[in-house]
């Protein structure tokens, strides 16, 4: 069962995600990455501390940005929450697909990725993954914009075969929750336009300020949004519901 209040990671993951930072933050920042790191380390006690109650409208509901120092300017603050209120309570089997949600919560689930190397973690090709069973939840945090666009050769309808396959692996009554940043992919931007992504429900969030606050939004206000424009990382984002025996 998960429960909305994230476990702490552990300490071997913990270790190694600061390894990786570090490592990657001196390839991109050069000699500067400690005042960047300065800075972040302001921002994140500014935000965890001082307006730790920052909240987010989505589908009616309010929600709680998710703060974390790896995610102080991008999409996961709130795709992160979404997937927390997406999974509270639900049990049985469950399938991640990219390897996220384990660096903010511990709870027992399958994880495939492809290419990301981590204890636990299935590297599979989601489009001919096998698994002799069925899952009752499956959730994909900014992953599918990724399948088929950013592999060689370059396939764009690949990402239809796979969120065909993961309505396949549901069990009866089954859910599906998938988010996708728009302005990254643009086969699947136009799939979003054209209405043709096969979800049962389609929501969608715009960011509208450098501190990484978030809005829902209609289709018109988002699809010509642009990747990394005005700010970094996603300006909007795709949150793609599937029912199975529900409506389709």
């Amino acid at each position: 069962m998960f429960s909305l209040q994230a476990q702490r990671m552990s300490k071997p993951s913990l270790m190694f995600r600061v390894r990786d930072v570090t490592r990657d933050g001196f390839k991109i920042h050069g000699i500067r990455f400690p005042f960047v790191l300065l800075h972040r380390t302001w921002v994140y006690f500014f935000r965890r501390w001082l307006v730790p109650f920052r909240q987010f409208i989505f589908a009616g509901k309010n929600h709680a940005y998710v703060v974390h120092p790896f995610i102080l300017d991008n999409e996961r603050t709130v795709e992160v929450a979404i997937a927390r209120e997406f999974l509270c309570g639900k049990t049985g089997e469950i399938l991640e697909v990219g390897n996220v949600l384990t660096n903010f919560s511990r709870f027992p689930h399958d994880v495939v990725d492809k290419y990301e190397k981590a204890p636990g973690v299935i590297n599979e090709d989601i489009v001919t993954y096998a698994p002799r069973k069925k899952y009752d939840c499956i959730v994909t945090i900014s992953t599918l914009e990724h399948i088929g666009w950013d592999e060689q050769p370059r396939e764009p309808e690949k990402i239809l075969q796979a969120i065909h396959h993961l309505k396949e692996l549901l069990a009866a009554d089954g859910q599906l929750l998938a988010t996708m940043p728009l302005g990254y992919n643009s086969f699947m931007d136009r799939m979003v336009r054209e209405n043709k992504t096969g979800f049962s429900e389609i929501r969608y969030l715009l960011r509208i300020s450098a501190d990484n606050q978030w809005r829902e939004a209609r289709l018109e206000e988002v699809i010509d949004a642009k990747f990394g424009s005005p700010f970094s990382c996603a300006n909007a984002i795709v949150v793609g519901y599937f029912h199975k025996n529900g409506s389709s």
